[in-house]
């Protein structure tokens, strides 16, 4: 399945930059940016081709007959937004239980231009205790990949710095969409 994915992605024109094998068992990947409904097949076929199997949660209103069922198929989990931190208690008993356990979060929450990222990726891995993936899309160059790998302080704004800091370069299907603090917004896309 991993050669198929990887032909399709080559089909389109998409790269995957990937050094190592990956040997992570247990792990919180962010992927990011995220402004279109393309950045979800892309980013799936990528982990795909790199023989990475994820979760994702999905709110549990999308878990319909027949919808459900393929949604699950494809590592969907069904969250309840409106309790995050049962969110986060409920997906951390996940980790606890599992031998291998990926979880994949896009931390803008959106596709939408969004002030502020979410935390609970951050909460998620830094009560599972389990690292921090960076994962992206940059549509300037096609190519999806995986970055550095960290391992959360406890001090969340300085490790979003790095994790911002990370991103400043990649581009996103609608750049005008994707916002990262305004330390690290490009010269020319400042966004109130």
């Amino acid at each position: 399945m991993s050669w198929l994915a990887g032909f399709i992605l080559k089909l389109f024109g998409w790269k995957i930059e990937a050094d190592d094998p990956f040997t992570i068992r247990k792990a919180v990947i962010i992927m990011a940016p995220h402004t279109s409904y393309w950045d979800f097949p892309i980013g799936r076929l990528a982990l795909l081709a790199r023989k990475i199997s994820i979760k994702t949660m999905i709110k549990k209103e999308s878990f319909y007959f027949p919808l459900g069922i393929v949604l699950r198929a494809f590592g969907g989990i069904p969250v309840d937004r409106t309790n995050s931190q049962k969110v986060v208690k409920s997906i951390t008993d996940q980790f606890h239980k599992e031998d291998e356990f990926i979880l994949l979060i896009t931390p803008e929450g959106t596709r939408k231009f969004n002030k502020r990222w979410k935390k609970g990726f951050y909460f998620i891995a830094q009560t599972a205790e389990v690292p921090i993936i960076i994962g992206y899309l940059d549509y300037s160059k096609k190519v999806a990949g995986l970055g550095p790998v960290i391992f959360p302080s406890g001090d969340y704004e300085e490790d979003l710095k790095k994790i911002q800091e990370f991103y400043h370069d990649k581009v996103a299907r609608y750049p005008e969409q994707f916002n990262l603090s305004a330390m690290y917004r490009k010269e020319g896309s400042e966004k109130a």
